[in-house]
Formats: structure tokens, C-alpha cells, sequence
């Protein structure tokens, strides 16, 4: 019995020994994704995207002479859930984490892989205090609200809008962007007749609504989600208000017509980095050329296309600091990384983290639900 037990003890070894052998001849990098919940549509996209993107560079040789490994968690798109699966991506051998899309959750996140010194880089994150913590090891993709809100006024400007409604949804990104146009409308000279908050998740907002409509704006600068945004252009339809409405970068997101419906989304204005349609990269062009191939349709949004470019920035942070020692990489994304021809265009960061160049731009629905670029 007792060289049975010896021999199981010897097998059992050489088994996780078989398995720590093979965990070390890849690198793995960890995508923290909102693959339910209600942004699930962008965590697919993400999930795609970063996935297919591994799969070329394992093609190409991986990095450092190994394959890439993404291990993927699931958010939710929950504060809560990303802490937790925050936590678990750092038991499990990860160089580094790309995501994740909305600035609360990964705000739930920072601090975990900062304790760790794990590198990560946000796709969908614009809140400015982000990058205001000094944590050294945390980058993003996205750029920021304080230039999204000099978009916004400069575009409400543009438009010839005088009387100017603010609605946003107490998260941490709609907030700050609330904030921000607030000051910088009021700067310009326009008079905001409304600021408050809704409530995500609700299925009805006529209460809200009817309160912006006493208000008389000449437009609703609405700096919540998409799926919010969906159902509040169907119900100001349905209440017969043409009052336009402006969204910021979260409402961009082919579900906001599907909420909506075509007809209630048309003439929706929003702010947002470039369509991935309108990436005029040599890089980006291939690459949604294969995408479309393997999954038969275009990403989501930009934001999942925002993930592959955090994906593509880390492997050249690996590769560029020949190691996947977390300070060396970070140390490298800070100082050497210049101008990386990102699918979303050049990508550099400054010493917070923050992506360097301005990419916003304008887009309007049209009748059939396409975003159109505009040209302002």
C-alpha cells in the first residue's frame, strides 16, 4: 500500500510538473471584458478581437520566442464583479491585463493590479481621474473626458445651440464628462437650462423626460450608455418631443439603434474616436478585413477595437523590454514607446498613462441606422 501511495505521489508530481512546464512556455495575457450584463455586446468584441489578434502573432513567432496565452475573465460590467475578477486574474500568471470598457469598473480594478505591479491598459475608460492616482502600471487606449468635454462644447457651439440640457447617470465616466461640458458650456457662453441624473438600468424614463421637456432645451447633452440612450430617443418619440439629442463616446454602439429603432435614432448626434469603418490605417484596413472573414461581421464598436490596440501595445511593451518583468514593461511603455501604429492610429503615452493626440470626432444617425461622420 505504502508503494502504491508513492508511486500516486510520484505520478500526481510529474503530472503538475508536466503542467507548470507547459504554463511556461507561453505568455499569458489577461483580458478583463464585460462578456454579460448589458454591455456584453462590446465584451464579445473585445473577446474577438484580442483573440484573433493572438492568433496572428502566434502566427508570426508570439513574443519572446513563446506562444501567447489570453486568459479571460468576465466582468460584467460590474464594479463588483471586477474586483473579483480583478483578483483571480492576478493568480493566474498573467504578464499583464488589457481592459476593461467602462471607467467604474476598471476603477474597481486599478488597485488590485497596482498592489501586484501588473501592467494594464483600459480600452473604454475615459474618466479623468483614472490617471490621476499616479499608479504607475495602469495605461489606456482611450483618451480622456476633459478633451471629450471640449468636443462636446465646441460641437454644441458649432451646431448653433444656445440652451443646453445636461443629463448624465451618476457613474463615474458620465459624471465626470457632465462635469466637464458643464464648466466649459457655461465658459462659452451657453445657458444650461437642466443638469441631473437618471437612473441606469430603469425601462422607463417619461418621468425624466417630460422634466428636460419643461426645461425647453435646443438639446439634451446625454453623456450616459447606449442601452439608456436607446430607450430615451424611442420614448422622446413616443412622447412626440423633436428636441435633438448629442451622446458622448458611450453611445457608440450599433445596439443603440436596435434599442432605439431607426426611426427614433435618426438625427442622433454623438462624440466618439473614429468608427472602426473609418480607421484609415494600413493595419486597421487588414485587420477588419480578417475579422469580418472569421466572425462574418464588423466589431461592435471602437472600443473593442481600442482592446486590440491594448493588446498590440502590450506584446510591443514585451517585446521592446525583452521580458515580462511588470516594471521593465511599464518602464517601456512610459519612456520608449513612441508613435506605435495602432489600428486606431499612432499611440504613445505620457507619464500618467494617457494616450497622447487628439481622436475624437462627430457622428449622426441617418435613416437607415448607419453612423455618418460628420464633418463640422
Amino acid at each position: 500500500m505504502k508503494q502504491q501511495l508513492l508511486a500516486l505521489v510520484a505520478a500526481l508530481g510529474l503530472a503538475v510538473g508536466g503542467v507548470t512546464a507547459q504554463a511556461a512556455d507561453t505568455v499569458k495575457i489577461g483580458l478583463m471584458a464585460p462578456l454579460t450584463g448589458s454591455w456584453a455586446s462590446e465584451g464579445q468584441g473585445m473577446k474577438k478581437i484580442v483573440e484573433l489578434l493572438a492568433e496572428q502573432q502566434n502566427a508570426k513567432g508570439g513574443v519572446l520566442g513563446k506562444q501567447i496565452e489570453v486568459v479571460t475573465e468576465d466582468d460584467g460590467g460590474d464594479p463588483r464583479t471586477a474586483s473579483l475578477a480583478a483578483q483571480r486574474l492576478t493568480t493566474r500568471g498573467v504578464v499583464g491585463v488589457i481592459g476593461t470598457y467602462g471607467s467604474s469598473v476598471t476603477e474597481a480594478s486599478q488597485a488590485i493590479y497596482d498592489e501586484v505591479k501588473l501592467p494594464q491598459i483600459a480600452n473604454g475608460s475615459t474618466a479623468i481621474r483614472l490617471t490621476e492616482k499616479g499608479f504607475k502600471h495602469f495605461f489606456r487606449t482611450a483618451p480622456r473626458d476633459d478633451e471629450q468635454g471640449r468636443m462636446a462644447a465646441r460641437t454644441i457651439d458649432k451646431l448653433g445651440f444656445k440652451k443646453v440640457a445636461i443629463l448624465h447617470d451618476n457613474t463615474s465616466y458620465a459624471k465626470g464628462l457632465a462635469d466637464e461640458a458643464n464648466a466649459l458650456l457655461k465658459d462659452q457662453g451657453a445657458e444650461v437650462v437642466f443638469f441631473d441624473a437618471l437612473t441606469p438600468g430603469e425601462r422607463d424614463y417619461t418621468a425624466i423626460l417630460t422634466k428636460l421637456k419643461g426645461a425647453n432645451p435646443d438639446v439634451v447633452l446625454f453623456t450616459g450608455y447606449y442601452p439608456e440612450a436607446g430607450l430615451l430617443l424611442r420614448q422622446k418619440k413616443d412622447m412626440n418631443w423633436q428636441v435633438p439629442f448629442l451622446g458622448g463616446d458611450a453611445t457608440n454602439n450599433v445596439d443603440l439603434v436596435k434599442i432605439a429603432g431607426k426611426e427614433a435614432a435618426e438625427g442622433f448626434y454623438f462624440l466618439s474616436p473614429p468608427q472602426p469603418r473609418d480607421l484609415d490605417t494600413p493595419d486597421a484596413a487588414a485587420f477588419l478585413a480578417d475579422y469580418q472573414k472569421k466572425y462574418n461581421e464588423l466589431p461592435p464598436s471602437i472600443w473593442a477595437m481600442l482592446a486590440g490596440d491594448g493588446f498590440r501595445v502590450m506584446v510591443a511593451g514585451i517585446a521592446g523590454a525583452k521580458s515580462t518583468d511588470s516594471d521593465k514593461i511599464a518602464a517601456y511603455l512610459h519612456k520608449d514607446l513612441k508613435d506605435y501604429p495602432g489600428l486606431s492610429g499612432p499611440i504613445s503615452f505620457d507619464a500618467k498613462g494617457d494616450r497622447e493626440g487628439e481622436v475624437y470626432r462627430v457622428y449622426k444617425v441617418d435613416a437607415e441606422g448607419n453612423f455618418v461622420l460628420q464633418k463640422l
